[in-house]
Parts: C-alpha cells; sequence; structure tokens
C-alpha cells in the first residue's frame, strides 16, 4: 500500500512549513496579540495568552481530524524563529464548508514575498494532494496587502460575505483547479517554472 504523503513539515524554497505544537503558543499570542497584525481583523488582537492557547488547541483539532491544516512559518536557516501562521483548513463561508487559504505574519516578516512563497504552496497541495475543486480566500476590503498576495495567485473576488453585520461586507476571493492549472501552464510558457519546490517528510 503506497505512503500517504505528510503534510505535517514540508520546505519551500526559503521556509520551513510545520504542523503547531504546543510550545508555539507565545509565538501565536505575540503574532496575533499585535495590534499591527490585527489592523484588518474586525475582533481585534488576541486578549491573553488563554485566548492563544484556545486558538493553538482548536488549530490542533483541525489537523488531528484532517490530517492538515495551519502550518507555523520560518525560516529554512532559522527553524526557531516563528515569521507567522498560515495555510489551509475548513472554514464555514456562506453557510458552507470551503477550504480556506489564510496567512499572519509578524510585521518583521512583510514585504519579503514569504505569503506569496506560502500560498503556492499551499495551493499545491490543495489541488495536486487534496484534489480540491476550488480553493478560497476571506479578506477584509481595506486589506490591500493580502489583497495583492491572493491576486498573485491565481485568485480572483468571487463575491463578498457579511461575516461582521455591522461592518462592510468581507471579500471572498477563489481559484478553481482549472484556473491553477492554467496559471502553471502559462508561467511554464513564459519560462518561468515555478521554484518553489516542497519536499514532503515522514511524520
Amino acid at each position: 500500500m503506497p505512503t500517504q504523503p505528510s503534510f505535517a513539515r514540508i520546505e519551500t524554497e526559503r521556509l520551513l512549513l510545520r504542523a503547531p505544537v504546543a510550545s508555539d503558543v507565545a509565538a501565536l499570542y505575540e503574532i496575533f496579540g499585535d495590534a499591527a497584525t490585527c489592523l484588518h481583523n474586525p475582533a481585534g488582537p488576541l486578549a491573553s495568552p488563554e485566548a492563544a492557547a484556545d486558538v493553538l488547541w482548536r488549530w490542533q483539532m483541525h489537523w488531528a481530524r484532517h490530517g492538515f491544516g495551519l502550518w507555523v512559518i520560518c525560516l529554512r536557516d532559522a527553524p526557531q524563529v516563528v515569521l507567522g501562521f498560515g495555510g489551509l483548513s475548513w472554514r464555514e463561508c456562506g453557510q458552507q464548508q470551503r477550504l480556506n487559504l489564510g496567512f499572519r505574519f509578524r510585521p518583521s516578516a512583510w514585504g519579503q514575498g514569504y505569503a506569496t512563497e506560502l500560498g503556492r504552496m499551499a495551493l499545491s497541495m490543495a489541488f495536486d494532494n487534496l484534489a480540491a475543486t476550488e480553493v478560497c480566500g476571506l479578506v477584509r476590503p481595506g486589506n490591500t496587502g493580502s489583497r495583492r498576495v491572493l491576486e498573485k495567485l491565481g485568485m480572483q473576488p468571487h463575491g463578498e460575505l457579511r461575516d461582521f453585520p455591522w461592518l462592510d461586507a468581507s471579500l471572498v476571493y477563489r481559484i478553481p483547479a482549472e484556473r491553477r492549472a492554467s496559471n502553471e501552464a502559462d508561467l511554464q510558457a513564459m519560462g518561468r517554472p515555478e521554484r518553489v519546490v516542497a519536499e514532503r517528510l515522514a511524520a
């Protein structure tokens, strides 16, 4: 019987992506408790380390149930430093569960292409390994940085979601499997093959 790929530890060109563990709670609170990283999050920063522990527990439950989830993001050359968190997870969107791409990085990691590199790996996993028919991304209208990342990945606006009824609707971005295949073909034709090569390691 062929061995199923493990997503608990993956390397891209620059990044190490790994499943979260209990000791990541301090980094999670540092990043998700930072007002700068939560500027576009209507819920605001996490209020306490206990709140961070609850978020981490829910992420770990997602991993246990589905075999994938949000990764802890580090540099391959500095695995002890957590840059952020991100990846794929099932999320309710418009009264249905949809595969969602999300990410949040500490400010010192902004503007270096890490979110795009993470996103390419996540889309590769979704379409090549999970046989997903689409991947969505939910973003606040004013979050232009995240919107640019989603657009670089080939995702396009696909409606809105009133997830916070007292605020303007969030934007739903989407990329179907056939669109992703077309994007890859375009890159090859332009002489720009994808440089992010994943190395899936046994858990």
